[in-house]
């Protein structure tokens, strides 16, 4: 199988009120490339794993998921998470964010693309506390 152009890199913990959304954030995205969704879940505790457990067995083929069998801690489960694709591109981001444009990856690859001296693209956020 071809790599991917794209790999999404979702890093969670306890995120359980917010992945769900994360994931559809994700899911939602209109692309015309190849890609993929992996996510580094450090051993949540609070149903975060259930929930991405969900989304794998329906999209077994297209997520794929860092496990952990005890807590390592953010700084490894980062490392870990962005050194596994090997996609030209990552997008990367946390479990209590979300995606709202469905063509921000569609976006953000045809202007790396078309530009070739860019070596990272990002937009504005809207931040909220809950």
């Amino acid at each position: 199988m071809k790599e991917p152009l794209l790999s999404v890199c979702l890093i969670t913990y306890n995120h359980v009120n917010f992945i769900r959304q994360a994931i559809e954030g994700v899911l939602m995205q209109k692309v015309n490339f190849s890609w993929e969704l992996i996510i580094a879940d450090d051993f949540s505790t609070d149903g975060t794993k259930e929930i991405i457990l969900e989304y794998k067995d329906k999209f077994p083929d297209f997520i794929k998921l860092i496990s952990r069998e005890k807590n390592v801690g953010p700084a490894q489960n980062f490392i870990e998470l962005i050194t596994n694709p090997k996609s030209k591109y990552i997008a990367y981001f946390e479990g209590d964010d979300y995606w709202t444009d469905p063509l921000k990856l569609q976006k953000q690859v045809d202007f790396l693309e078309a530009n070739p001296d860019y070596s990272l693209t990002f937009h504005d956020a809207i931040v909220m506390w809950e």
